[in-house]
């Protein structure tokens, strides 16, 4: 069966531009990972700021994904390493604060959806981000933000197994070293995902005015 385009992929009626961790512990100021954070402000900032403009002017559904923690950690992962990484951040997480709200340029919005987890490496974990998909009729999702080498490859996949296609625009989600995420895009995703390029979707989106 020929893969539909991306014209018919991302019909502003069926589609969810959705960001991952784009909050000030992550990628802002006070950002854990402070490599990974530059290079999310390097290109892919901008280009989700752009995206995002672009899909509120074409009544696209937005929808921010973020991490928050307890003060006390109480309920969140134990069990990787990467959970124990974590715990030596000086990123505050706490709900309500900076580190776990949406970067300021990003939004949120008015008609935005902001969902929190406190669980999990990526945003269908944890969330009511597939419920909430479901009941607006969301079909296609457009997924950006961070990182590639682990939440961006394990919302694909979440996404992926729950049936909704999946549209990566390629120079709006980060990972590192840059190089890996390259690779990890390439010989993974794209088997998975629509990859293209944040111009390209906002072009369909501007061509519906």
């Amino acid at each position: 069966m020929p893969q539909p385009s991306l014209r018919e992929l991302l019909d502003p009626a069926t589609t969810a531009l959705v960001t991952q961790e784009c909050q000030g512990g992550v990628i802002g100021p006070q950002a854990g990972l402070p490599l990974l954070a530059d290079e999310a402000r390097r290109e892919a900032v901008p280009n989700i700021a752009t995206l995002l403009d672009a899909a509120r002017a074409a009544d696209v559904t937005v929808v921010h994904c973020l991490i928050q923690r307890r003060a006390d950690g109480r309920g969140s992962n134990t069990n990787a390493r990467l959970f124990a990484a974590g715990n030596s951040f000086t990123a505050d997480l706490t709900p309500g604060s900076s580190g776990a709200s949406v970067l300021p340029e990003l939004g949120p919005r008015d008609t935005d959806l902001v969902l929190t987890r406190t669980h999990g490496v990526g945003p269908m974990c944890g969330t009511d981000l597939d419920s909430v998909l479901r009941n607006l009729g969301v079909k296609t999702i457009v997924g950006v933000g961070v990182s590639v080498n682990v939440a961006i490859t394990n919302f694909v996949m979440d996404a992926v197994n729950r049936g909704y296609q999946f549209v990566l625009p390629r120079d709006a989600v980060s990972g590192y070293p840059r190089e890996y995420a390259d690779s990890i895009i390439d010989n993974t995703l794209s088997l998975l995902a629509t990859v293209t390029r944040s111009s390209a979707v906002v072009d369909v989106w501007n061509g519906l005015k």
